[in-house]
């Protein structure tokens, strides 16, 4: 699975995400009625519904159950995979940087990490994923 796959598997399948409120509401009950009617028809569900999560929340509550909690996340590509437990070396980067095509600065540059968080924050929001401006940078 890709770096970026991990990231999304760590955040959007966190114990804080699955406690999030279904968006889809009941069907209200049948009523009775001396007519009859025809059975309804549904359609089809999607075959991947996209999950909204809040990713905030989802990492505060990671933090809060970490030592250190979660060191600086929230503008920290470095802290941030820490914080998920996925290897933040500089060829994890490196190749997080080619799966999302950021090739700002030189490998392991301050200019690049920022870029990075960014970007991850950003593709994390394309899919499903709630990101708060202190997330963005």
């Amino acid at each position: 699975m890709s770096i970026f796959g991990n990231i999304m598997k760590k955040i959007f399948h966190h114990d804080v995400a699955k406690a999030a409120p279904a968006a889809a509401a009941a069907p209200p009950a049948p009523t009775a009625s001396p007519v009859p009617q025809p059975a309804p028809v549904t359609a089809p569900a999607p075959a991947t519904a996209p999950q909204t999560v809040e990713v905030g929340a989802v990492l505060e509550a990671m933090a809060q159950m970490n030592d250190d909690h979660g060191g600086n996340y929230r503008t920290s590509i470095v802290d941030l995979l820490k914080l998920l437990g996925l290897d933040s070396s500089i060829t994890a980067r490196k190749e997080l940087g080619a799966e999302l095509n950021v090739h700002a600065g030189a490998d392991g540059s301050a200019e690049q990490n920022i870029a990075l968080h960014r970007a991850v924050m950003d593709k994390l929001a394309e899919n499903g994923g709630v990101v708060p401006d202190n997330l963005r940078g």
